[in-house]
């Protein structure tokens, strides 16, 4: 592809939902473009730019922020001086965002760019695999963008051309009935890969983003009085069968949970359904974060010392889940942890005193010095004094690799077969074909492999615990809270929500001055 034309399509992924705001910018690279035959262009690397596109808003940044820090699950205190950013990270946990919140627009334009770029694929005369998975990275942003925002803005036709021409609005109903079309549209041209290739876009990844947007379909018409249709909840359950049918998946052993999440879970996962691709010298982004956010400066590697849960969320788990903690034992922990036989925690929640895993010393906190570096269960949203480096238990899903310098390995989860069978649960309790006990049967059939207790009975109220204990930090925590009637209410740290507004996120007001098909939403 020529140079011009790469940076043409960056600069239009980026202005995806832009319009008088870059028009002398963008009519000088169009004049670049039209020097172009356009004959260079490669529908594989376009392919490559558009899945890219993914990494910034789903690996622990953006989007996920805005599924995570807005709940019970995930808060980013301010300490002292640390994680202040203008109050930005308070107001997404406190519910009290407006429509200048830095993430309201950043994951508002990363999404669009994914969704342009995806459609920027279908110009260039792909092969019917690469349409197939391009559209599927489209209905994807596109759902979580409908998801969040409540609204869809989508570029096609002559718009595509002319950044002048304002993007389309797609409703909620237009942008359920669009992925959905989609979705089944391409089914067929997806290949059947399972989890050593899920970072490739395929049939059963379509089917659970299928499910989603079924059991949340009601969800998304009437956030305040979510229902929940038959015939919506038997195509979820259908969708589930298939995908079990399919023989590529099961739940991982006792004690493998974290496979699903370690540096090699391409080649040990027997749950992943669609991941994001990270491999180092190669390509991804951002999965670093996991560790980062949580990690404090003395653990190794360091990191920022930030984000927690909290302790009503970690009491969730009973103390033999192996969810909720263990020492995980994986090739890429090159560490004395591993090698000289320490065994301390290293993946899920942090609480407590931490250790060096050189040295298999207690670490200290850095200032002072002389302080224990011990997680502590209170936290607060302002944290400061004695506890302002060790305030909150501190979640890590994905095991660090240690074996690499720069990129780790690690593909970052999107869709993962327990939340299938938790989703058909789910489905069956709310009406769809099956009975209570089929229901109670697909939990217990992943808590028993998760070293903890069968259940007796299975309630709406104690599948959504369930859904917190087996996703925790993957992504779904706001949309579970909002589908179940939950997400306005108290809990730590957050008060009850006096408006449902916040039950949809503000349009950003940058987008709306922008884009005159855009109307703000209710309440902001």
């Amino acid at each position: 592809m020529k140079l011009r034309s790469l940076i043409y399509i960056a600069l239009a992924g980026v202005a995806t939902m832009g319009t008088s705001s870059c028009t002398k910018l963008t009519e000088e690279f169009r004049g670049e473009l039209e020097e172009s035959d356009g004959l260079n262009v490669d529908p594989a690397a376009l392919l490559i730019t558009a899945y890219n596109s993914l990494n910034t808003p789903y690996q622990q940044d953006q989007r996920w922020v805005m599924q995570e820090v807005s709940t019970d699950a995930a808060m980013a205190p301010t300490r002292g001086g640390d994680w202040d950013d203008n109050g930005m990270h308070r107001a997404i946990h406190l519910h009290t965002w407006n429509a200048d919140n830095g993430y309201m627009n950043n994951t508002f334009v990363s999404l669009g760019t994914a969704i342009y770029n995806a459609t920027n694929v279908l110009r260039y005369s792909p092969g019917a695999q690469q349409a197939a998975e391009a559209r599927f990275i489209r209905a994807l942003a596109m759902f979580d963008m409908l998801d969040l925002y409540g609204v869809v803005p989508i570029r096609e036709g002559e718009s595509l051309d002319d950044f002048r021409i304002a993007p389309e609005v797609l409703q909620p109903q237009q942008a359920i009935d669009y992925i959905v079309k989609e979705l089944n549209e391409i089914m067929a041209s997806l290949p059947e890969n399972g989890p050593t290739a899920a970072y490739v876009a395929n049939r059963n990844a379509a089917r659970a983003l299928l499910m989603k947007v079924y059991l949340n379909r009601g969800t998304f018409l009437n956030r305040q009085a979510p229902t929940f249709p038959v015939e919506d909840m038997n195509r979820v359950v259908a969708l589930a069968q298939e995908i079990t049918a399919s023989g590529k998946y099961s739940i991982s052993p006792e004690g493998r949970y974290f496979d699903n999440f370690a540096p090699d879970n391409d080649a040990k996962s027997t749950e992943n359904i669609y991941t994001l691709f990270n491999k180092n010298g190669e390509r991804g982004g951002n999965v670093d974060r996991t560790w980062n956010t949580i990690a404090h400066y003395n653990m190794n590697p360091g990191g920022w010392n930030g984000w927690c849960t909290l302790s009503d969320y970690y009491d969730k788990f009973s103390a033999d889940d192996e969810r909720r903690g263990i020492y995980y034992e994986y090739p890429a922990d090159t560490t004395s942890n591993r090698t000289r036989n320490f065994r301390r925690q290293n993946v899920g929640f942090f609480a407590g005193q931490q250790y060096n895993w050189s040295t298999n010393r207690p670490l200290m906190a850095r200032n002072p010095s002389t302080a224990p570096l011990s997680f502590t269960r209170e936290v607060t949203i302002r944290t400061s004094g004695t506890t302002l480096e060790t305030a909150g238990i501190r979640p890590l899903k994905y095991a660090f690799d240690y074996a690499v310098t720069g990129q780790r390995n690690n593909d970052w989860v999107v869709f993962r077969y327990a939340d299938v069978l938790l989703m058909q649960a789910e489905a069956i309790l709310r009406g769809g074909t099956g009975a209570a006990a089929d229901a109670l049967r697909l939990v217990n059939s992943i808590r028993a492999n998760r070293g903890v207790g069968a259940f007796t009975a299975l309630t709406l109220e104690s599948l959504l615990d369930e859904r917190a204990r087996e996703l925790y930090w993957e992504g779904w925590r706001r949309q579970d809270l909002i589908r179940f009637g939950k997400f306005l209410e108290a809990w730590q740290e957050k008060a009850a929500d006096p408006d449902p507004k916040t039950l949809v996120y503000p349009i950003p007001s940058q987008q709306i001055a922008v884009n005159p098909n855009l109307q703000q939403n209710p309440g902001y």
